[in-house]
């Protein structure tokens, strides 16, 4: 059976949560792994309020050290520690975070029940932070007022479904079994020949995720993010705000239809509105002549890829 991959979102404002909107945060769910990219003030009230089963987050991932995407974490990290965790958490981020962290523990005198593996993120290319049997992330650079980065979630391969009908009428080495299923065709010492493509079923595409946070409209992001099944991109402003987009180093939700258009994705979700539109129909109305197949991001909606 298929895994599932769906990505949850917890806020989608920018800097100020109003108009029953909270700063940017996303649960994400690809087979038995959750991630969380970015932690908004929140962020841990969004997760109750969803019923989302977030206590066993193996990883976390932080795009830039700018309050509306991050200051939620401490408290995350502290129910963690008060409802007795134990795994380990591992937390990506950018250089400074980990002073964060660990400053206020220590200020507050708390000796967490379970460990922190912090890595540092840098925007400086394509890096793949995590490599498991299922997935692999990669962050990548986006351009923004401080270092920001990105980040793209690949499905790998599974193992390949056998066809019962030619298991029932030949008798396979358990050998050739075990080759097929990873896509691989099998030759036995005796000669004979199994071919994937006789012996398994056509295998499903793999689905890949891009998120992209904060960043100025920046046509080069195509580089990264090219045919994802589905895109995130910031759309802070309408287009008539063009030249404050700018000056902020934000996205205008024109300018993030063009970049997915550019990319050639199959879905854009918009998202970190500013505070200034209570209506997001306009935004919706800027970007579908650009790139059909759009949406406005919604809390507590769950996008299925």
């Amino acid at each position: 059976m298929r895994p599932e991959f769906e990505v949850t979102i917890l806020g989608n404002t920018s800097s100020i949560p109003v108009h029953g909107r909270n700063h940017t945060s996303q649960l994400i769910k690809l087979g038995s792994e959750l991630m969380l990219i970015d932690c908004g003030e929140g962020t841990q009230m969004q997760l109750r309020r969803f019923r989302l089963k977030y206590s066993k987050i193996n990883y976390i991932f932080i795009s830039h050290l700018h309050g509306d995407h991050y200051l939620g974490l401490i408290g995350l990290l502290s129910s963690f520690h008060l409802a007795r965790r134990s795994n380990p958490l591992t937390i990506f981020g950018p250089k400074g975070l980990d002073e964060i962290i660990s400053t206020h523990f220590r200020w507050s005198n708390t000796q967490l029940t379970y460990s922190i593996d912090f890595h540092i993120t840098t925007d400086d290319g394509l890096n793949l932070l995590v490599n498991t049997p299922q997935l692999m992330v990669y962050s990548f650079p986006l351009r923004h007022r401080l270092p920001t980065t990105g980040f793209l979630i690949k499905e790998k391969a599974g193992l390949r479904n056998l066809i019962k009908s030619k298991l029932e009428t030949e008798k396979l080495p358990v050998e050739a079994i075990q080759s097929l299923r990873k896509g691989m065709d099998y030759i036995g010492v005796d000669g004979s020949f199994y071919p994937v493509r006789e012996y398994c079923y056509p295998q499903e595409p793999t689905r890949t995720y891009a998120y992209c946070s904060d960043t100025i409209y920046w046509p080069e992001l195509k580089e990264y993010i090219a045919k994802v099944d589905l895109l995130y991109h910031e759309s802070t402003f309408l287009d008539a705000e063009k030249e404050r987009a700018e000056l902020t180093m934000h996205s205008t939700a024109g300018q993030a239809a063009s970049i997915a258009a550019a990319s050639s994705v199959k879905k854009l979700i918009l998202g970190h509105f500013s505070s200034r539109y209570k209506d997001l129909n306009p935004m919706l109305d800027e970007a579908k002549p650009i790139f059909e197949n759009v949406e406005l991001s919604v809390e507590g909606e769950t996008y299925q890829l």
